[in-house]
């Protein structure tokens, strides 16, 4: 406090409260939070099935179940709106040809061929090296990670695929695969493993793509190693569907 003058007026002295002070009744205050969350878990509190996980868990698998129906529902309205379009645009045969190429080149339209299916599967929990030599495997070295996923996708691009399916959805080129823990999240859906992912193309040259990738060479040799799994699957006849999402690009905008 001061007087009009600005001159410090004396007054009842605050007590110092020393740093050691401080950081001892911080120590204190640590100490009794630790023992408390201590005390609920042994209260019976499972830690690994939550209540709130569980909720959570189930939030997603319905949040991808509705945008399963969003996406159907949306690929009807589509394809009524572009058949109203055709009817009454006038567009001359040569036109509609054209849009149909370019709408099979984008993924919008069902595509229909010989081609090949790959499945890539979780190794068993409690599995052990196969191999003499080998270390003993990790937690990380049982499961499908985004990278493997992604690999087999690359080669079959590079095999020449006409069209390439990723489950039961269509992928174009804004489409992102991405894992989050031992889950897939594409488009919006979530989905665990067995993943299945399918081509439409030469099956020869799909498979050549296959073996000739050094990514999938190395997946292949934990599949050897640890038990995860590989399946390859040649069809005469395979029909992908067209993709039904949105088609907007989302972006950063400055501020």
């Amino acid at each position: 406090m001061s007087n009009s003058a600005g001159t410090p007026t004396p007054g009842p002295r605050r007590p110092a409260f020393r740093p050691v002070r401080l950081l001892t009744a911080a120590v204190f205050a640590l100490a009794g939070l630790i023992f408390w969350t201590s005390f609920n878990t042994a209260q019976g509190t499972n830690l690994r099935s939550d209540e709130s996980m569980l909720r959570l868990s189930d939030l997603i698998q319905e949040r991808s179940r509705k945008n399963a129906q969003l996406d159907d529902g949306a690929a009807q309205l589509r394809s009524r709106v572009d058949a109203l379009a055709r009817r009454d645009n006038g567009a001359t045969d040569a036109e509609r040809r054209e849009l149909a190429a370019l709408e099979r080149a984008a993924g919008t339209e069902k595509l229909t061929g010989t081609g090949l299916s790959v499945t890539l599967t979780d190794a068993p929990p409690n599995a052990t090296a196969k191999i003499p030599g080998v270390p003993e495997p990790q937690p990380n070295d049982l499961v499908i990670h985004q990278q493997d996923l992604q690999a087999v996708v690359n080669a079959l691009w590079q095999g020449g695929a006409r069209g390439i399916k990723v489950m039961d959805q269509r992928l174009i080129s804004t489409s992102a695969v991405r894992c989050v823990g031992n889950t897939l999240i594409l488009q919006g859906r979530v989905y665990s493993p067995p993943y299945t992912i399918t081509a439409v193309g030469d099956r020869g040259k799909l498979r050549a793509a296959l073996t000739a990738s050094p990514a999938i060479q190395n997946y292949r040799s934990y599949v050897e190693a640890y038990g995860l799994g590989w399946k390859v699957a040649q069809h005469d006849r395979v029909t992908l569907p067209g993709y039904s999402g949105t088609v907007d690009l989302h972006y950063a905008q400055p501020q």
